[in-house]
């Protein structure tokens, strides 16, 4: 019977870790695509269309949506009225297009932080819309990684390698993802507690309308033909935005799989490795600038989060712990709970 047992959580483990590095090894594949296309020159000219590549994003996501819709036998009927998940579509977009926005200004590190202080206003967002609480722990992990962040941006460089003098308008652009990805994922949370949605059909109807928006949006400015233009002129942007997209999608398959499995805490913690990984694998891929007390900085926010994750995992009960991320009731920062918007 031990060696039953003793088998049986070898197997879980491995299982934990296969899910684990396989979001890791997907979104840190995004992240550098990402920060390529939008700072690498492609022939000497640099793509400068963002809400194009959240159009591409989301496509491919309603295609994920759809096929997981229909092998689990969920409804394609719109479980919640439309017009909320249109609130969550506009948000959704334009976060995307001010994340994209600003690794023009400032460099992939920041952006990923970005995701790390936006504690902080999901909280608040959390108080304003929910009426939530939030505990003395939550407040001082927060307020540690917000001054892990600050520290980072106050003691070396920035700026993206793309344009060195205008790292304000990137901290402007990374203010508008901060405010804008805290409503979405409040928003998120409070449709899937007020009408039970569930996790594919919210995922396919926030990404096929938040396409629609990125259309329209690119039909308004103008931008769709250039965009389209670009590609056609770079093949190898095609390429690029496929696998962009392509670990999108990939990455969303490995966190619902460990979610279901493992539960929302060893997801936060993986989350929590696979920023280390990206920022560490940007520095190494691109020769981008770092101080040593931008190190500290980084030693500050993801010891912070260490400890949120371990102490979350020592304290929560096994039955809640194993709860789907996104269909329990939120106990922690909506940041932590938003699964379908890791990327």
């Amino acid at each position: 019977m031990a060696a039953v047992t003793e088998s049986l959580s070898s197997s879980s483990a491995a299982w934990c870790a296969f899910y684990g590095a396989g979001i890791i090894c997907t979104l840190v594949v995004y992240g550098i695509l990402q920060e390529g296309i939008m700072t690498v020159a492609y022939d000497g000219s640099l793509f400068r269309y963002s809400v194009f590549m959240v159009l591409c994003n989301r496509l491919a996501a309603v295609v994920f949506a759809v096929s997981m819709a229909a092998a689990k036998g969920e409804s394609m009927r719109n479980e919640a009225p439309l017009w909320k998940y249109l609130i969550v579509s506009l948000s959704n977009v334009y976060a995307s297009s001010c994340q994209y926005e600003a690794l023009k200004y400032v460099s992939f590190a920041v952006q990923m932080l970005g995701k790390s202080f936006k504690m902080m206003p999901v909280m608040i967002w959390g108080m304003i819309i929910s009426g939530k609480s939030y505990s003395v722990r939550d407040w001082v992990v927060a307020l540690s990684v917000t001054l892990g962040c600050t520290e980072f941006l106050m003691t070396g460089p920035t700026h993206s390698r793309v344009d060195a003098n205008n790292s304000f308008k990137g901290f402007v652009l990374l203010g508008g993802f901060l405010a804008l990805d805290g409503l979405t994922s409040t928003f998120q949370e409070k449709l899937f507690k007020e009408h039970k949605t569930t996790k594919y059909n919210q995922m396919l109807y926030i990404n096929l309308l938040s396409a629609t928006v990125s259309m329209v949006t690119l039909l308004v400015t103008g931008e769709m033909w250039p965009a389209a233009a670009f590609g056609f002129a770079h093949p190898r942007f095609w390429l690029d935005c496929g696998m962009l997209s392509a670990s999108a999608v990939a990455s969303q398959f490995f966190i619902y799989s460990q979610i279901k499995e493992f539960g929302a805490l060893v997801f936060a913690a993986t989350m929590n490795v696979r920023q280390v990984v990206s920022i560490l694998v940007s520095y190494v891929k691109y020769h981008n600038p770092v101080t040593h007390l931008q190190v500290l900085g980084l030693c500050v926010i993801f010891s912070a989060l260490f400890y949120k994750s371990i102490a979350a995992m020592l304290t929560a009960p096994s039955k809640e712990e194993k709860m789907p991320i996104l269909a329990a009731k939120a106990t922690e920062p909506a940041a932590d709970n938003d699964a379908s918007k890791a990327v």
